[in-house]
């Protein structure tokens, strides 16, 4: 059976965008906002042993060759035990509030790449770049991924998705600069009043915070704690060191030439769909 991504390919667009809506919300059923581990629940994470990132970094001056990677880090020293980075075509279009649909189904293959090659290296949790119930519909990229691997996911985004009353005004940049130290949070609330996510000064050097939402498998307060045990910088290492790795893969295999990129691997539609 086709999934939603190679069917989409042949619809005009607003037929491809309600097959997409539905695939969202069948799979946003599947969405679990609690801890499930029993390392989530301990103040230290003790059990914690690897943590995942994901990231798909685009060849400068083009949209559909880009590069999937997936790190696995130890934890808590936050070194690279594993890294796998593949260039691919993405032959889906962008749209906003559909992320997933073009990107997640390389980084869900590599995931199936570790578990097949290494499975004693497969992550305990996945950190992904995007936001998770933040978002247009409750269901973004760490969701999706969460929910297609089995994996407690966390998303975190650089910039704040301005959905069901969110606004980047002056009243959040206030909220911003009320944010003193590395940990220092506060939240993302929607119009009933409902906490989407949370705004985390992860880094006491940086003064622009990152958005961590739910994904799959793990509350909103241990994902903010995890992400801040992470970061080095501003953005946790594990999406830090598949961003940087995605980035030189790019620039000592692919530069100038299209002949090391590979089509995607098509998901089955019992494993499937988006951000």
């Amino acid at each position: 059976m086709a999934t939603a991504t190679a069917v989409a390919a042949q619809l005009p667009k607003d037929e491809t965008l309600r097959c997409w809506e539905r695939d969202q919300a069948q799979l946003k059923a599947d969405v679990i906002e609690q801890d499930t581990e029993e390392w989530q629940s301990n103040p230290s994470f003790s059990g914690l042993e690897r943590v995942g990132g994901v990231d798909l970094s685009y060849v400068k001056g083009e949209d559909t060759s880009a590069c999937a990677s997936l790190v696995v880090l130890s934890y808590p020293d936050l070194e690279v035990l594993y890294e796998d980075c593949r260039m691919v075509v993405v032959d889906a279009p962008y749209v906003a509030g559909f992320l997933a649909f073009r990107e997640a189904p390389f980084l869900v293959e590599a995931v199936r790449r570790l578990e097949e090659r290494q499975p004693g290296l497969r992550p305990q949790v996945l950190l992904a770049d995007g936001n998770g119930i933040l978002h247009h519909r409750g269901f973004g990229i760490a969701c999706h991924l969460g929910v297609l691997t089995g994996l407690p996911c966390i998303g975190v985004a650089k910039n704040l998705l301005q959905v069901d009353g969110l606004a980047n005004n002056e009243l959040h940049k206030e909220q911003i600069q009320d944010l003193q130290a590395g940990g220092d949070t506060f939240p993302l609330l929607s119009i009933s009043g409902r906490i989407l996510g949370m705004a985390l000064r992860s880094y006491t050097k940086s003064t622009k915070p990152v958005y961590i939402s739910v994904g799959h498998k793990m509350s909103l307060q241990s994902a903010v704690r995890l992400v801040h045990s992470c970061c080095k910088y501003r953005v946790p290492e594990p999406i830090r060191q598949a961003d940087i790795r995605s980035r030189e893969y790019i620039r000592k295999h692919a530069e100038g030439t299209s002949a090391a990129l590979s089509r995607p691997v098509r998901m089955s539609e019992d494993a499937d769909s988006e951000q």
